[in-house]
């Protein structure tokens, strides 16, 4: 059980690998239970830490919510990687400003470099900092906070090493207030990916994703975020492209393309920029 006491105590100590990236892990002060293990798995090809973060429990009330949203902001803010519950599945952020830190997790996921990161906010006003928005703020707000990523062109406010082979970025604000509420604790946007190794199943617990702890600097153990034996509960987040004014682009399904597509095209009157399959046209009463 990690208390208050204790996790003031945590710090977080770097150790520098021959990947050239950063990663600190977690190690508890004398007295209290350990905030690390030996031995844990490992992901061939990448450093591993002398030892490893183990799940830092995320109580649903009590005084340590703050200490757990405390200490991922810490290790953010340190350059760390942070798994962490979504509205969907377990992600891994890390502060998207941080140039090192992205490219830390290209190499934790094995992700070419090619596939764009999104980025999580905390909320809807916040879009307009880092994105070139051409939809209604009624519409943002429909959608946002939710179980959807939209695609906008982005500003220059963003960092220029996110995603520098597109105009365009993601951005995700998911209804689960522990993100959110880390985004705002740490003033800025955080690089969003899932957390699981490229092309790999989605993760609804953090045992789905253990070989990754030896390369992150804390892990957030929210329970389960989906029913694990329903196949549609890793489908992750729905993306929709709303760059081009007047239009939207299904990217990826996910599990809120009914209901976001009736919002787009039913309320809004936005047309799709492919056509949409019968199914689903069937359900938008078309």
């Amino acid at each position: 059980m990690y208390r208050a006491p204790l996790l003031l105590r945590l710090r977080l100590r770097r150790c520098w690998c021959s990947s050239s990236f950063p990663v600190r892990p977690w190690s508890g002060g004398g007295g209290g239970a350990a905030a690390c293990e030996e031995g844990a798995p490992s992901v061939p090809g990448l450093p591993a830490m002398a030892r490893v973060p183990l799940p830092m429990p995320l109580p649903a009330s009590g005084p340590d919510r703050q200490s757990a949203l405390v200490a991922a902001a810490s290790a953010l803010r340190e350059g760390g990687l942070v798994a962490l519950p979504t509205d969907t599945v377990y992600g891994v952020a890390c502060l998207a400003q941080d140039s090192r830190a992205l490219g830390a997790v290209y190499r934790l996921k094995g992700r070419a470099a090619s596939k764009p990161l999104a980025i999580c906010l905390a909320d809807v006003e916040h879009v307009y900092r880092y994105c070139n928005v051409c939809v209604p703020d009624k519409l943002l707000q429909e959608l946002l906070p939710g179980p959807v990523t939209l695609v906008l062109e982005r500003s220059d406010t963003l960092n220029k090493d996110l995603n520098p082979f597109t105009p365009l970025v993601g951005v995700r604000i998911p209804s689960h207030w522990f993100i959110r509420e880390l985004a705002r604790e740490c003033a800025g946007p955080l690089a969003l990916t899932s957390a699981n190794i490229s092309q790999g199943a989605s993760s609804l617990t953090v045992t789905e994703f253990q070989e990754l702890w030896p390369h992150l600097s804390l892990v957030i153990d929210g329970g389960p975020t989906g029913d694990i034996h329903r196949p549609e509960s890793r489908l992750g987040s729905t993306v929709i492209d709303l760059s081009v004014p007047g239009k939207f682009k299904i990217i990826r399904g996910g599990c809120a393309l009914i209901q976001t597509v009736e919002i787009l095209a039913v309320k809004y009157g936005l047309t799709a920029d492919l056509p949409i399959c019968g199914q689903l046209t069937q359900s938008l009463g078309k």
